[in-house]
């Protein structure tokens, strides 16, 4: 018996080789890997001694012969396979093992020079993974060091079965296929060059954890991180878990839209967000103060909801923190007086998310739907507020309060499902209308959540009026003030009731639809 063993990650390496040498088996191996068996002890061939070549071009040709692809792909039930070996003195191996050059971490670094990254694309180990992979009937193919002690119970009990077998070769498939993901994101793949998409286009994840269970518990669910080249993307996947139990899908998804919420607000700034949707989002200058303006835009909701926080969690805001039913609270960090006093409530997950990763925000990122059979992939809703090109349309212009708040609402607008409304007084939302098949009915749901708080609130709507039932529905609660990216057909009538009241409204130009 005979297996080949070529691998950048080395952990395990030794003691596999040493498994498989008791038993009276063969080693190949290759660079690094043979030295690393050799200054163990272990008896292993170099790949040259089986070619009868040497390596070339700095290694980048040294398995690439018909005397290691021949001994991976040779089918055994097959007698023209076998005359073949023998004609051409070609052993055939019966275990590979093998991991790739590391591109992932090299292109990590977004410094990192063309050349450096491109000597990291690994031609041989790929080539030979495919190659057992096809031959899983005969070939016990590993990638994944974690799988050496299995693999070596399996052959001191007469060897993998078929089904193991399978399964190996389609978790190497799924390594190269990732990898090959990588390789072509960095050098331009999948995204659009100037108005074009590209005709094929793939992702790669990599399993972050298991779930519970999906959306309902009739449904399976797991979590993956996305791989991407440049500085990963930060998330609720890199956050640590400092209390609370297990994290849900929903709890995921729910804190991914709560952290998101929160991106590109400088001031302290807090978001309570329910399915989804913020219910509550203010900044002020104190963090416990944007909680609280948070909470007040609709406390109902609220329980049992998530919240974010762009700065850091002390005793103080702890306080504050453990009045409601949250499930995850997710920040920056918990000083130690903060985790002592919120580690007390046994059902809240407290996230520590890393801030030094680029977001979602970065320009370049792409935001993808599963639909059935598919999906939609899509620029990333990244559009930075540009009120310089805001355009005022009624008589009366917004005042600087107004002009402020008609900013924050702007921002906060995208993060609601369309149609999309949102109340703001005082850089605090105060009334969210979402999802609604129609927007007159979103601004009532809007107006009735703010209640009196509707007064001297201004309004932001994702996208245009088309009627303008919708803005005299807002104006009759007292909204002063209104943005919106205009464009309808009906945007005369709009602005004639805005002027009728005698309050603002500006055009954006601008559309943010979240479907």
């Amino acid at each position: 018996m005979r297996a080949l063993l070529s691998v950048y990650d080395k952990r395990g390496i030794v003691e596999f080789a040493q498994a498989l040498t008791a038993t009276g088996w063969e080693i190949v191996s290759t660079g690094g890997t043979l030295t690393a068996l050799r200054e163990a002890g272990l008896p292993a061939l170099s790949v040259a001694e089986v070619t009868g070549f040497p390596e070339i071009l700095d290694g980048r040709v040294k398995t690439l012969h018909p005397k290691i692809h021949g001994g991976l792909l040779a089918r055994r039930d097959l007698p023209d396979h076998l005359a073949s070996l023998e004609t051409h003195g070609i052993v055939p191996f019966d275990v590979l093992a093998v991991n790739l050059y590391p591109f992932e971490a090299t292109v990590s670094d977004p410094d990192v020079a063309e050349i450096d990254a491109v000597e990291q694309i690994d031609i041989g180990g790929p080539a030979m993974l495919r190659a057992a992979a096809k031959n899983f009937a005969t070939v016990i193919v590993v990638t994944d060091p974690d799988d050496y002690d299995a693999i070596v119970h399996d052959i001191e009990h007469g060897g993998p079965a078929h089904d193991r077998r399978r399964a190996l070769a389609a978790k190497a498939f799924a390594h190269t296929a990732a990898y090959d993901t990588l390789v072509s994101s960095y050098l331009g793949g999948g995204a659009p060059t100037g108005d074009a998409w590209p005709e094929e286009i793939a992702f790669a994840g990599r399993h972050a954890r298991s779930l519970r269970y999906g959306e309902n518990p009739q449904q399976r669910g797991a979590a993956y991180r996305r791989l991407s080249v440049g500085r990963p993307y930060v998330g609720v996947l890199d956050a640590r878990q400092l209390g609370g139990p297990e994290l849900s899908f929903n709890n995921l998804l729910d804190a991914d839209a709560a952290w998101g919420a929160i991106q590109g607000i400088e001031d302290p700034a807090v978001a309570i967000v329910k399915h989804t949707i913020p219910c509550g989002l203010a900044t002020r200058p104190d963090l416990v103060e944007a909680f609280e303006a948070a909470l007040a835009g609709d406390p109902v909701s609220a329980f049992g909801g998530i919240v974010a926080l762009n700065r850091p969690v002390d005793a103080r805001v702890a306080a504050h923190l453990i009045e409601t039913l949250f499930h995850v609270v997710i920040a920056p960090a918990f000083d130690d007086d903060a985790l002592a006093r919120l580690t007390r409530k046994k059902q809240l997950r407290l996230l520590a998310i890393p801030t030094d990763a680029r977001s979602d925000s970065d320009s370049g990122a792409l935001d993808i739907r599963p639909i059935r059979g598919g999906f939609l992939v899509q620029d990333a809703d990244t559009h930075s507020t540009n009120d310089a090109s805001w355009r005022t349309v009624t008589r009366r212009p917004p005042s600087p309060t107004e002009y402020a708040d008609l900013r924050f609402a702007w921002e906060a607008v995208r993060h609601v499902k369309s149609n999309a409304i949102v109340l703001v007084n005082d850089r605090a939302v105060v009334g969210v209308g979402a999802g609604q098949p129609n927007r007159v009915e979103s601004v009532r749901i809007a107006v009735k959540t703010a209640g009196y708080r509707a007064a001297g609130s201004v309004l932001a709507s994702d996208a245009f009026f088309p009627f303008a039932d919708g803005m005299e529905a807002a104006l009759a609660a007292g909204v002063t003030a209104a943005v919106q990216p205009g464009g309808s057909v009906k945007d005369a009538e709009v602005i004639a009731a805005v002027d009728a009241a005698d309050a603002a409204m500006v055009f954006t130009g601008v559309r943010h639809f979240r479907h």
